[in-house]
């Protein structure tokens, strides 16, 4: 992603305050951030929010920027929807995490989930008719709420009125944020 694809843009980030894959938080927001983008963190509160590496292991700790409850998703262009599975078995159960997706797909903004991630996509009911994948655990969730399920490092469908990134796993990261980066670029 170049600097000036995405310049002035603001996504906003979505998670629980443990258990996010360190990589599918990090990485993104340190290539966003490097291409001048805007990330904020919303957490469910404002404590630090410890990521975990390999759904087990100890990873970094990162302070969110605001909470849920707090976040304007009118005042973002796109949504990022880290996985780590206790994060997105937490953050599906959070009604402000549905209410933000809501929120992007209903205005038509791009939303990019990845690995366990699409869980909060399926509790907000908006993954029907869309193709996406994700970690291949969700596979069966994906299906019964309507959505196309694939196996492929990264999926990108406008369907709907809304762009949805998809991703599996930390491995797909590369092509995962390079979507991002379009995506943001096509809404200067």
């Amino acid at each position: 992603m170049t600097d000036n694809s995405a310049n002035r843009r603001r996504v906003l980030a979505v998670v629980t305050n443990y258990g996010v894959e360190q990589d599918e938080l990090l990485v993104p927001l340190d290539r966003l951030r490097g291409a001048g983008v805007q990330v904020d963190v919303a957490a469910v509160s404002m404590d630090d929010i410890v990521t975990l590496v390999g759904d087990k292991d100890p990873g970094k700790t990162v302070r969110p920027d605001l909470t849920l409850a707090d976040a304007d998703p009118a005042a973002y262009d796109l949504l990022l929807i880290p996985g780590g599975t206790l994060n997105a078995d937490t953050l599906r159960l959070q009604s402000a995490a549905t209410g933000i997706v809501r929120s992007f797909t209903d205005s038509g903004r791009p939303v990019a989930a990845i690995c366990h991630g699409p869980w909060a996509l399926v509790e907000a009911g908006v993954v029907t008719d869309k193709r996406l994948t994700s970690y291949a655990s969700l596979r069966t969730d994906i299906r019964n709420a309507g959505g196309d399920w694939t196996d492929e490092p990264v999926v990108t469908d406008g369907a709907g009125g809304w762009t949805l990134i998809t991703s599996r796993n930390p491995g797909d990261l590369e092509p995962f944020v390079q979507e991002i980066g379009t995506a943001l670029a096509a809404r200067s």
